[in-house]
């Protein structure tokens, strides 16, 4: 008898835990999410796990998960640290102390390692771009005191500028052989980013580029492909995972080819399977594949990494119905742990998406002002699901017991 007392307390004990963690899920679900030229309230929390994640080795652990872990977590923990102080002046020279502790992970040896310094530009377009456009954003917040920063920018920028310049692609190498037009709309962004700071030197770079991006789009989706063959041609049609990425640098680059671009991506990869959602397909409607180490395994088709990236993308691109939900969507199902100096998702275990979600959600445009907000349409009904789905988790524990007294009286 007392066994079965103490499993009865037991079992609704656990229930009562389920209850309240939906009903704390529901309100972390509904709570209204910041605007587009805003950032989230634990926005220096999420920057201050990660820091502490990086000290303790979490870069060189993501090294052994992809090729470009290290560089992705100090380059995206920089970034993030850049656009949280272009927001909040009185933050600012903590963003540059980080900003600039980030950059120069990203330069070191254990930053280039994955890379080829035969390459043109040096380390390839990946390395080259992506820590040009940190470079960038660091004298943004700067304005240009570090002179020695400023001319490893003008260098950096200039050997960029002629690697597009002797090169018969607009896809540069970012590993020899392979070839990838996400990192190369990276490079040219920061080349955008070097005419606003310093001056117009490359609008002529920029220019022929756009014109030869347009005339090597995906024919099936009209987007820029995937991944392309050393000579320019295309090995893989559009993907989310390169997608997301590329929308977030291509209004930095054209504000009229980026709306084009982006509205086109957004009707062929936006998904809501089985009624859930927004999400992002990794693959565009009508086209099955299977997930690989970029998007991570895929959930009815959609991949998470891409999903998180679109919030930054809807953010830069003036979508703030789909950043809301894609931010409210990550509330409820990135499992987030605030405590009073950290917020981590996924109880901290993978500090690289922990990167990527804070640079998502502080996106915003270097280059440009914010792009105004459209209304790209998203379903009126998308938490429906969600709601009901929760409602139904919270109480279930309370079926069986209710049923019992109701056959009991």
């Amino acid at each position: 008898m007392r066994e079965r007392r103490l499993g009865t307390w037991f079992l609704r004990g656990m229930g009562v835990v389920v209850t309240i963690a939906c009903v704390v899920s529901i309100a972390r679900f509904l709570w209204p999410s910041t605007d587009l030229d805003e950032q989230p309230g634990g926005t220096y929390r999420q920057l201050s796990f990660v820091r502490a994640a990086i000290e303790d080795g979490a870069d060189k652990e993501a090294q052994g998960l992809f090729p470009e872990g290290y560089f992705f977590l100090n380059a995206l923990y920089g970034l993030a640290w850049a656009q949280a102080g272009q927001h909040d002046p009185q933050r600012r020279a903590q963003a540059l102390r980080e900003s600039r502790w980030a950059l120069d992970r990203v330069e070191s040896a254990d930053g280039r390692a994955a890379f080829d310094r035969r390459l043109r530009p040096a380390y390839g377009v990946f390395w080259a771009g992506w820590s040009n456009w940190l470079r960038g954003a660091v004298l943004a917040l700067d304005g240009g005191a570090d002179t020695a920063l400023v001319r490893r920018f003008e260098q950096s920028s200039a050997e960029i500028a002629a690697a597009f310049t002797d090169s018969a692609t607009p896809f540069l190498q970012a590993y020899p052989g392979q070839a990838w037009p996400v990192d190369a709309t990276v490079a040219i962004a920061s080349l955008r980013l070097h005419d606003r700071l310093r001056g117009a030197r490359f609008e002529a770079t920029i220019t022929r580029w756009l014109g030869d991006a347009r005339a090597r789009l995906d024919p099936a989706t009209g987007l820029l492909p995937h991944e392309v063959s050393p000579d320019g041609s295309i090995a893989d049609g559009a993907r989310a995972t390169s997608q997301t990425m590329i929308h977030r640098f291509l209004p930095e680059i054209d504000a009229e080819f980026a709306r084009a671009q982006y509205a086109a991506f957004r009707r062929q990869f936006l998904a809501y399977p089985g009624g859930f959602g927004p999400g992002l397909r990794e693959y565009p409607h009508g086209r099955d594949g299977a997930g690989d180490v970029d998007s991570g395994p895929l959930v009815a088709g959609v991949s998470l990494s891409a999903t998180v990236v679109a919030l930054g993308a809807a953010r830069v691109n003036g979508d703030p119905e789909l950043a809301a939900a894609l931010g409210s969507e990550g509330e409820l199902l990135g499992l987030p742990l605030t405590l009073p100096g950290s917020k981590r998702y996924a109880f901290g275990l993978v500090p690289i998406g922990d990167a990527f979600v804070v640079w998502s959600a502080t996106a915003r445009p270097l280059t440009t002002p914010f792009v105004p907000a459209r209304d790209y349409g998203l379903r009126w009904w998308w938490r429906i699901p969600w709601l009901l789905l929760l409602g139904v988790l919270a109480l279930a524990p309370w079926v069986r017991p209710v049923v019992r007294r109701i056959g009991a009286g």
